[in-house]
């Protein structure tokens, strides 16, 4: 090097290794928001990852860089959504109260994450589009998801706050019902994703609950908020799922594996 042009650091054409991560980071998660958004308007099979590398205004080779094929971008997509249930469940079951108590604070936070794209992700497509190893690591997680609303029913049996009943159809009938929100909820509409989870929240508990742990102040979300507030709050809502789903996915696939 001509020692009369020495080069300093903001003149070099490389960046500091950290801030080579974190942009390859921030590009990998633009490329996961854009397929999933595809996948959900289009179809699995019917968006490609040309649609995707146009949407970024990119070359399809380029998105070989983040990922080696359209059923991996899938499951990373399948991935940050199940990370963020499970970030539900956990502080779900760190948290005090009854049975009922723990069954809808779950219920809640799983119905509103069935307005965002990445819960979406979870019910909206279809498992064999996966590799067979990936298939397996969805099925178990699809089981630890079911044994947390069926625990959270059991303990309510047992402390009084939930009636005798079967866990395992009451949990099928309430993760059933808060599944299908994945395939008919639209932002931008007359509720927004916390109203419906908290309606939610009230109809599927209120037959299970004991009389005595009904909560007379739950009352359904008003109807008429049907103006902008209600859309400027349904896109914050939107906005703050996301920003948290960005920051969850470089988790998902150590904790899944």
């Amino acid at each position: 090097m001509d020692a009369r042009f020495p080069l300093s650091n903001t003149e070099s054409p490389w960046l500091p290794f950290e801030s080579r991560r974190r942009a390859r980071d921030e590009k990998r998660e633009a490329v996961l928001r854009a397929a999933v958004q595809l996948f959900l308007e289009q179809g699995y099979h019917r968006a490609t990852l040309n649609d995707v590398a146009k949407r970024l205004n990119i070359t399809k080779p380029a998105l070989y860089n983040y990922f080696r094929g359209k059923d991996e971008i899938l499951f990373e997509c399948w991935s940050i959504g199940h990370e963020l249930v499970d970030d539900c469940i956990g502080e779900t079951s760190a948290g005090g109260g009854s049975g009922l108590d723990k069954l809808r604070k779950l219920t809640i936070r799983y119905a509103e994450l069935m307005t965002t794209d990445y819960g979406k992700s979870l019910v909206r497509f279809d498992l064999r589009d996966l590799s067979e190893h990936n298939r397996k690591i969805v099925q178990t997680a699809k089981r630890r998801i079911d044994r947390a609303f069926r625990d959270y029913i059991a303990i309510g049996i047992a402390d009084g706050s939930v009636k005798p009943c079967d866990p395992k159809l009451a949990a099928f009938a309430i993760a059933g019902s808060l599944n299908w929100i994945g395939h008919w909820f639209q932002p931008g509409g007359e509720l927004t994703g916390h109203a419906v989870a908290e309606e939610f929240a009230i109809r599927l508990t209120e037959g299970i609950a004991t009389t005595s742990m009904r909560k007379k102040a739950d009352k359904p979300p008003r109807k008429g908020n049907v103006g902008n507030a209600s859309r400027e709050d349904g896109s914050e809502h939107h906005a703050r799922a996301a920003a948290g789903a960005a920051g969850q996915s470089k988790r998902a696939r150590g904790r899944l594996r």
